[in-house]
């Protein structure tokens, strides 16, 4: 094989992993919207927050230190060596479960029956608190993730990829990310668990009704608020995977609640309101901004990865609103 095809086929193998982890935050937002028909726009901070925690609890870090150093004048920092890794993910999964329930007891509850853009502006809201909050309790310097996932390339692939060019080509072998291949084979794990979760279970069964109607729910005995909790917490558990990935390939920073921009796009292509939806939009964005900035970007200066993703949402809005998978609305006057 050509040089050319076999960068052709790297290229996509990388969008599809990017792809992935896009995929992963949309998942959030789907789950929120399809209980609830909130747009949760504090999905990004969450897996911010998620990520946060994880590192403070891994590092033995005293939540609030810099408060309290500056209040009190002293020099704590840590108050031990810190947690195992899985003791510590399960802590913050602890944590979010209790955010959930928070965020249903002081927000959600008083907010039930009213308009979707008041509901879509209290989550504005909810996610500059959540950066504020996380900001005051485990500072703002850039943290480094190790949860024990492999990172760096796959010299396995690129041996095994070397061997496939033309005899004599100049090619040294496709680069793949191994984190990004533990991100697909966990979102995979992930979305098949969700759609059994909602296919098969009560509690899944309930929260379709919900989605459906929420007073048809509620006159049939199932319990909104409760049902809002669970899929919070749920919606939290994904936002911690997402913080995970996203904090070990890139530094656990403030700047990765901006990865719920670039799920905009995935949830415009998918529909917001399917699983499989999200995966496949995330795909789709993730394959065709890195064609597009290895194929395009020359031709126009680079940097295309930064806008493709928007400019086939907006086509995708113009043309297909619902989404690929989203369902058709019809209201008849």
């Amino acid at each position: 094989m050509s040089p050319d095809f076999l960068n052709f086929v790297e290229t996509v193998l990388n969008g599809l992993m990017t792809g992935v982890m896009y995929s992963l935050v949309a998942l959030g937002f789907v789950l929120i919207f399809k209980a609830s028909g909130i747009f949760n726009f504090a999905q990004g901070v969450m897996a911010l927050f998620a990520a946060l925690t994880l590192v403070g609890l891994q590092t033995g870090q005293v939540p609030f230190a810099h408060l309290i150093n500056a209040i009190f004048g002293t020099e704590i920092h840590n108050w031990g060596p810190g947690l195992p890794t899985i003791l510590a993910i399960l802590m913050t999964m602890g944590v979010m479960i209790i955010l959930a329930f928070l965020i249903e007891k002081i927000v959600l509850k008083h907010l039930v029956n009213q308009e979707p853009i008041i509901l879509f502006m209290a989550t504005i809201g909810l996610a500059y608190f959540l950066e504020g909050f996380g900001d005051i309790m485990w500072g703002a310097d850039v943290k480094a993730l190790d949860v024990g996932l492999p990172t760096g390339g796959s010299f396995w692939w690129e041996d095994v990829t070397r061997n496939w060019a033309s005899e004599g080509a100049d090619y040294f072998g496709m680069y793949i990310d191994t984190l990004d291949v533990s991100a697909a084979i966990i979102a995979v794990v992930l979305v098949i668990a969700l759609t059994i979760f909602s296919q098969y279970t009560a509690t899944g069964r309930a929260l379709r009704a919900v989605a459906d109607d929420h007073q048809a729910a509620l006159s049939v005995g199932i319990s909104l608020r409760g049902i809002w909790v669970i899929v919070w917490s749920i919606s939290g558990f994904v936002a911690l995977v997402a913080g995970i990935m996203w904090g070990a390939k890139s530094g656990v920073q403030f700047s990765l609640s901006l990865i719920a921009l670039k799920a905009l796009p995935v949830l415009i292509l998918g529909g917001f309101t399917s699983i499989p939806g999200a995966i496949v939009g995330g795909l789709i964005i993730g394959v065709g901004e890195k064609l597009a900035e290895a194929y395009v970007g020359p031709l126009v200066g680079g940097a295309v990865e930064n806008w493709f993703a928007y400019m086939v949402a907006l086509a995708f809005l113009l043309f297909r609103p619902q989404g690929l998978y989203g369902e058709k609305i019809i209201e008849r006057i």
